[in-house]
């Protein structure tokens, strides 16, 4: 089989592709790509349980414990121990971080804008059902259970 034949080239290559896009322009703003989801999915103003942000990014805690503590050091962040239950530790943009925060907003919603000028919504529907149903063929763990039964 030609790698040009496979789902998951395909998938990888335009994966990367986007990830050098945001990296360049997260470069240019003295962040990473990385720091830029995060900035997007902390609340700008109730902050965000720190539990919370790894399972939205899909990523392991340890690398997202690793992002957090450098955004600390840029001082896009302070985390501040929850006032009702002082075991729940929530996450707040500091001024620098919600600046960050809107360049990220505006560079995702930029791209999105383009993808939406560029291509019809009809094979954009397509593409969300196709991208769809990979994510749950994946997430039921068939090909696992197909793998470990040969």
């Amino acid at each position: 089989m030609k790698r040009e034949d496979l789902i998951d080239y395909h998938i990888k290559g335009a994966w990367h592709a986007v990830a050098r896009m945001y990296n360049q322009y997260a470069m240019q703003h003295h962040i990473t790509t990385s720091i830029g989801f995060v900035l997007l999915n902390i609340d700008s103003e109730e902050g965000t349980p720190a539990t919370k942000i790894a399972p939205l990014m899909g990523m392991e805690a340890r690398s997202l414990t690793r992002i957090l503590k450098s955004m600390e050091n840029k001082q896009l962040i302070v985390r501040k121990r929850d006032l009702n239950d002082g075991r729940l530790v929530k996450i707040f943009l500091t001024p620098l971080g919600r600046k960050k925060q809107e360049i990220a907003k505006k560079t995702v919603r930029t791209f999105n804008q383009l993808i939406h000028q560029k291509i019809p919504r009809e094979k954009l529907e397509v593409f969300r059902e196709v991208i769809g149903k990979i994510h749950e063929i994946i997430s039921t763990g068939e090909i696992t259970k197909i793998l470990n039964a040969e």
